[in-house]
């Protein structure tokens, strides 16, 4: 559920930042896809530690 989460917030931080710096629709999709990424892989670094703390 973390990774999920990290993915759409992610996402959602990416295009917010896209549609502040005006880019096209385009930028925006770009933007989405690698927040997306960023903040699934900070949300599966988060799962696993908190695995390995329990």
């Amino acid at each position: 559920m973390i990774i999920i989460a990290g993915i759409i917030i992610g996402a959602l931080i990416g295009a917010a930042n896209a549609r502040k710096r005006n880019g096209s629709g385009l930028d925006i999709t770009q933007y989405a896809a690698v927040g997306g990424i960023i903040g699934g892989i900070l949300g599966m670094f988060a799962t696993i530690g908190i695995e390995r703390m329990l």
